[in-house]
């Protein structure tokens, strides 16, 4: 009977989970709403308006005086632990990564604001994943 070849350990392929969400501006002020605001409002699959036609109406109109009015309203639900979005989309990434026991990594970022998608790829990357499933948060727990 011939016995097995040894090879040399291989890692196995690193898994990585991106759970992603919509985002959140980075604090509940004019200049963090007006900064989310521009990126969201700037995806023309959010807003299906001529360019040129619309960065005129986010420019001189929209980004003027929505962000005051917007970080107020964000200020009435901003919690210890941030957005409530950010804060929700956090906590799933922990509890799946706790559910998963390590096997897979686990990581969170959002479409609009920070963390970016291309950034926490980068660090999932970075942490040795050759393979990414990148997957929708739930709005609430």
């Amino acid at each position: 009977m011939e016995r097995p070849v040894h090879h040399p350990e291989t890692p196995a392929p690193r898994i990585g989970v991106l759970l992603v969400n919509l985002g959140s501006p980075d604090a509940p002020e004019p200049g963090a709403v007006r900064r989310y605001l521009r990126e969201f409002l700037s995806d023309r699959r959010v807003v299906e308006i001529p360019p040129f036609i619309w960065q005129v109406i986010l420019n001189l109109f929209v980004l003027t005086t929505r962000p005051r009015k917007s970080a107020h309203a964000y200020h009435q639900v901003w919690t210890a632990e941030g957005a409530p979005l950010v804060a929700i989309t956090r906590r799933q990434a922990e509890a799946l990564a706790a559910r998963l026991g390590g096997i897979v990594m686990v990581d969170w970022a959002m479409r609009y604001g920070a963390p970016s998608i291309a950034d926490r790829l980068e660090t999932l990357k970075a942490a040795g994943c050759d393979r990414i499933l990148i997957a929708p948060a739930l709005s609430a727990i």
